[in-house]
């Protein structure tokens, strides 16, 4: 998830190349509705996801992300606390309740020091959990999308990556080259598997701070690392916030006949002032009528987080220790509300439910009109309602089945 800056939503259709054909047995591109949500906080941890972790270190600790804690803590009493959270956070129960409510799939982050460290100090041991939780999904009837969710030396800056600085340091150094070593793991592992519907070669790359041509070589070379296993075992790329459509006759059948290539699209209408100033109503037109964000690519496509929330109130979302710009708390940002009930769903009014579930809603149905699906960002948070599928499905702000057709138009 970007928490820096990204531009309002909108949508737009897109047209695909031609691809070879996926096994039976594998999720079918192109015909199936992608319909999952992701694992958010669970193999990477992110503060806001669960800040319990955090706020039992003091601030003078400078405990802000994973790597921090895992720094500060030492191996031994960092273990201690992800191995609990691992064994915790999501078990075989989890996997079952999301095929229970109707959805396809999950998506899955992983950071790369659970198969290599690199003389960081990050904690291993959570490649163990990937592999129990693709069995789980196997045994479900749903399948996986496993993300690479942070690379050496982060590839965004944002702590989500493992590690927050401001500026990405990826593509320096050996950097590049031991992502690879780690794909070169993880396709080893997964490619081939047919519960395992794709593999995403990086989360979020911040295009705007990063060398372009060494992040295209790049995916030239993670999609080498992954059809070295299999030829079918389709490969994400994640946008890098740039538009769908720069990247079309790149790693198509025309680029040296590149098959079975899905792009990731992420949509959130949360981290401007501008946005979270919206009334919900204006949300709604938002996702309704804006057309550029995602428009025109020519590879099987979806949107791989998005969310129903309209605010940024969820405690440390643009970082621990930083404040929303809903209640004027982040800096040089204007108010436009409290947070204090937001986050609490048990004290939602009716509105505030109705006004979710719209918005919900017409995502759903506008992401399943112009791409290949969506996957919900995410499925559960210790405090962060807006943002927990569990919690939003309990107060009957997010519909089931997940099915948008089963609902009235939200857009005209």
């Amino acid at each position: 998830m970007q928490f820096k800056y990204l531009a309002s939503a909108t949508i737009a259709a897109f047209q695909l190349v031609s691809a070879s054909p996926i096994p039976s047995g594998q999720f079918q591109w192109g015909s199936t509705k992608v319909r999952g949500v992701n694992l958010g906080g669970w193999l990477v941890l992110e503060p806001w996801i669960t800040p319990s972790i955090f706020q039992s270190h003091p601030p003078s600790d400078g405990i802000v992300d994973e790597y921090t804690l895992c720094q500060k803590m030492g191996n031994a009493a960092a273990s201690s606390i992800l191995q609990q959270h691992w064994q915790s956070w999501i078990t075989q129960a989890d996997i079952q309740q999301i095929a229970g409510w109707g959805f396809n799939m999950v998506r899955i982050p992983i950071g790369f020091w659970a198969y290599q460290s690199f003389g960081t100090p990050y904690v291993q041991g959570a490649a163990t959990y990937l592999d129990q939780a693709v069995g789980w999904a196997s045994a479900a009837g749903i399948k996986v999308i496993v993300d690479l969710h942070g690379a050496p030396m982060s590839q965004n800056g944002f702590d989500n990556s493992g590690q927050r600085m401001s500026t990405p340091q990826w593509e320096g150094g050996d950097s590049v080259n031991q992502t690879l070593q780690v794909l070169h793991q993880i396709a080893g592992k997964y490619a081939g598997n047919p519960t395992v519907m794709g593999i995403e070669l990086l989360n979020e790359p911040l295009s705007s701070e990063l060398d372009v041509n060494v992040l295209k070589q790049f995916f030239r070379d993670g999609y080498g690392q992954v059809r070295a296993d299999s030829q079918t075992t389709p490969v994400v790329i994640q946008d890098a916030f740039m538009a769908p459509s720069s990247y079309n006759g790149f790693l198509t059948p025309s680029d040296n006949n590149a098959q079975n290539v899905a792009l990731d699209h992420h949509e959130y209408q949360v981290f401007t002032d501008a946005q979270v100033g919206m009334t919900p109503a204006q949300h709604v037109q938002a996702v309704c009528s804006g057309s550029g964000a995602y428009s025109g690519s020519d590879k099987w496509s979806f949107i791989g987080e998005w969310t129903g929330a309209m605010t940024d109130c969820a405690a440390a979302l643009n970082g621990y220790g930083i404040g929303a710009r809903y209640d004027g708390t982040y800096q040089g940002s204007t108010y436009h509300g409290s947070c204090s009930n937001i986050n609490y769903i048990d004290t939602w009014d009716a509105q505030l439910v109705s006004d979710t579930r719209n918005y919900i809603i017409a995502q759903l149905q506008t992401f399943e009109a112009v791409t290949d699906g969506w996957t919900f960002w995410t499925y559960k948070t210790e405090a962060s309602a807006e943002w927990d599928l569990g919690r939003l499905i309990g107060k009957g702000a997010f519909p089931l089945p997940p099915d948008p057709s089963q609902y009235a138009p939200m857009c005209g």
